[in-house]
């Protein structure tokens, strides 16, 4: 669930607010920050706010800049996998992909200040999130295929990878609505603040500095060796963090458990 904002003066003509007002106003609406990973709460999602704030001066819509976020991740991910492994390849592939999931934290955000956001615009970004998720590590396969330096069997560790994320999102999404389904809640109230030791033992697990870690693809062993780590990592988060949210869905009580 997310902050809403009152009505917001129109970004040009008599009483328009200035950029900086715009950004400031976002600022003390954003989404809880408990359980957020360090790089998305404190570089994206501000990042993201500045951009919502020129879209919203731009006259764009929350899809128009969903669509940019989709354009942008899509052709690092195609980049990905049909470029060969070197450090100009990195670096093209992590900016569009960071750029893509700045642009992603800025739609939701664009949606408050036009007045609140819609059940089509929520299904359409999460549509591209699911797509990203999964098509992104299928890439890195390809990728490593494709490299005669590298053994086949590293193919191995993006398809786990891809399994697994698919898996967190999913589950991520499935808890928010059962949550908000009953009543409940585990993203904290608007402006809270959550510890920061919490974002920082998460940050394994964060969409963002997976994003960068693509600038070691110049140096396949190095790459391989943070991205397999980022892998066990959200494996083993992963693990943990399903006994505990099926402990949160049997607490809520709903009927038919087991």
């Amino acid at each position: 669930m997310t902050a809403t904002l009152d009505a917001a003066p129109s970004p040009t003509g008599d009483g328009a607010e200035s950029l900086r007002e715009t950004v400031r106003r976002l600022g003390a609406a954003q989404k809880g920050a408990k359980g957020a990973p360090a790089y998305s709460r404190f570089v994206n999602r501000r990042l993201g706010r500045l951009l919502a704030a020129l879209a919203f001066r731009g006259g764009l819509t929350p899809d128009a800049v969903t669509g940019i976020s989709a354009a942008l991740t899509g052709s690092g991910i195609v980049l990905l996998a049909l470029a060969p492994l070197t450090w100009l390849t990195g670096v093209g592939v992590a900016v569009l992909l960071v750029a893509g999931y700045a642009f992603d934290a800025a739609d939701g955000q664009l949606a408050r200040l036009r007045g609140g956001g819609s059940p089509a615009g929520e299904w359409l970004d999460h549509v591209v999130d699911a797509a990203k998720i999964s098509t992104l590590h299928l890439a890195v396969a390809v990728a490593l295929f494709r490299d005669d330096r590298l053994a086949t069997g590293w193919v191995l560790v993006p398809l786990g990878f891809s399994a697994v994320a698919s898996v967190h999102f999913f589950a991520t999404l499935l808890n928010d609505q059962l949550r908000r389904q009953h009543g409940s809640r585990a993203d904290g109230t608007p402006g809270e603040r959550a510890p920061v030791w919490r974002s920082l033992l998460v940050v394994p697990t964060d969409y963002g500095l997976l994003c960068v870690v693509f600038v070691l693809l110049g140096a396949p062993a190095v790459f391989l060796t943070a991205y397999g780590l980022l892998f066990a990592a959200t494996a083993g988060y992963l693990a943990l963090a399903l006994r505990t949210w099926r402990r949160q869905m049997l607490a809520l009580g709903a009927p038919g458990r087991s």
